[in-house]
């Protein structure tokens, strides 16, 4: 790692950049242009936030307080948990845990620095991570591995899916710097009774092995009054995915982002609740006036994400699409497979409720709400069988009316890219054109935006779609 990168605590940087940013906004116009005058790298993904209107502010904003928790937790005596995007922080905030989602952090990384995540990324493999893991751990983590962040407490997570480049990454991190770990099974079905009570088992270890760590009994009422906040929110994402399906889609394409980065962090916490209103009510207005979410103002395409997006700098995927009226209907990250939604009902066994009666009965509506997140929900074995990859692609490519797919991962993603070219023949034959990228999300190097752009150009135009 350069020198210059271990000057700066990892943490610190991307609150300041996040709280100015946020600012930026409450001046003049006057002022705001002179102020991206002064911050050149910065100026384009700032522009990209604050010109998508409130929302954007709101979304700045967000990122700015979580950074900010992780800063000021141990000061208000709280304990850190480093844990992933594939376990719902409500359970931590119930219990009064500052959690550090390492995805998220990595890919706010890649977005809003020049030099993006490398060096980061670069000396986690240096200590033992090998290149061919995910690079979405790996770059916030190696921050803290390198001791550039704020100190963490303990470890906790679940294995998503078959991705054993996550659970692999946790466990490194956990026994390199010698911290408490616990690591949640996964379930092998989802729906059915004797599944939930093993899965209902392993969180209240969970709960134990938390309370051992804080010193803290869980407070139920609390986890009860976490629990009603997430069912306003899953309300507002459920308003949200139905004007989704709005032809034009009165969504833009950022919004998606902030779906899922807001649920990632702040479920369950009021401050989402914030930002899930202030989107509905944007699109409701654009949905009454008949208008696009996207910046053309007219769509020409709708293109669904079967895995993640594309996370390096200024957002220039989501700036691509909005720019070339390119609908983006969603990707295996921002979809939500609550009880009230209509694809979730089609995809049998594969939605979840919130049950407040009883202690076993919340812990057992987080079990099942993490469950239904991102390869933990989708990509737990053959891609091809009942409520998997592909059945749930389809079902969510027809709810929306995606005319293209795509798919977008890093070179870690070992078990997608086992599978990827056959569910790729799958929805051809189903009559959707589909586009493999073959950069890294989180890492320019592998391929540059410019390379991908060119790529996503040539899809669309030889395939007739744009």
């Amino acid at each position: 790692m350069r020198p210059e990168i271990k000057e700066y605590n990892y943490d610190w940087m991307m609150a300041g950049v996040m709280n100015m940013a946020g600012k930026v906004p409450n001046g003049t116009a006057k002022e705001t242009a002179l102020t991206y005058r002064y911050v050149p790298y910065f100026s384009k993904v700032a522009r990209t936030f604050i010109e998508s209107g409130e929302v954007g502010v709101q979304i700045l904003n967000l990122f700015a307080r979580y950074y900010g928790n992780v800063l000021g937790a141990h000061a208000a005596g709280k304990k850190i948990a480093l844990t992933t995007f594939c376990f719902s922080p409500a359970i931590l905030y119930a219990m009064d845990v500052v959690p550090i989602c390492t995805e998220i952090f990595t890919a706010l990384g890649g977005i809003v620095w020049r030099r993006g995540m490398f060096d980061y990324l670069d000396h986690a493999c240096q200590i033992g991570l090998p290149e061919t893991s995910c690079s979405s751990q790996r770059g916030a983590m190696g921050a803290y591995l390198a001791g550039l962040g704020e100190s963490f407490d303990f470890v906790i997570c679940d294995t998503p899916g078959v991705c054993d480049t996550n659970a692999n990454a946790f466990a490194f991190a956990a026994a390199y710097l010698d911290k408490p770990f616990f690591q949640l099974n996964y379930p092998q079905n989802i729906g059915d009774h004797r599944t939930e009570g093993y899965h209902l088992e392993d969180y209240q270890a969970m709960v134990r092995f938390v309370e051992e760590q804080t010193g803290k009994k869980m407070d139920y009422e609390r986890l009860a009054e976490v629990l009603a906040e997430v069912e306003k929110q899953d309300a507002l994402i459920a308003d949200l995915e139905d004007l989704h399906t709005l032809t034009p889609t009165p969504i833009p394409p950022l919004f998606n982002l902030a779906l899922y980065a807001g649920k990632f962090t702040f479920s369950g916490n009021p401050e989402y609740t914030v930002l899930l209103e202030k989107m509905a009510a944007t699109a409701k207005q654009l949905a009454a006036a008949g208008l696009s979410g996207l910046k053309t103002g007219r769509e020409k395409l709708r293109a669904c994400m079967f895995y993640i997006d594309h996370y390096t700098l200024n957002v220039n995927f989501w700036n691509w699409l909005s720019e070339n009226g390119v609908a983006h209907m969603g990707s295996i990250l921002s979809h939500h497979f609550r009880d009230n939604l209509d694809y979730a009902k089609a995809l049998k066994g594969s939605a979840y409720g919130v049950d407040t009666s009883s202690p076993d009965a919340m812990l057992n509506s987080v079990a099942q709400m993490n469950a239904r997140l991102p390869m933990v929900r989708s990509v737990r074995g053959p891609y091809d069988q009942p409520n998997m990859w592909l059945e749930e692609t389809l079902v969510l490519a027809k709810h929306f009316g995606a005319e293209c797919m795509i798919y977008n991962g890093t070179p870690g993603c070992r078990n997608t890219w086992a599978n990827v070219k056959l569910i790729a023949r799958d929805l051809e034959r189903h009559g959707y054109p589909v586009h493999i990228m073959y950069d890294d999300a989180f890492d320019d190097r592998v391929e540059s935006w410019e390379a991908t752009r060119e790529r996503l150009e040539e899809f669309f135009t030889i395939r007739g779609l744009l």
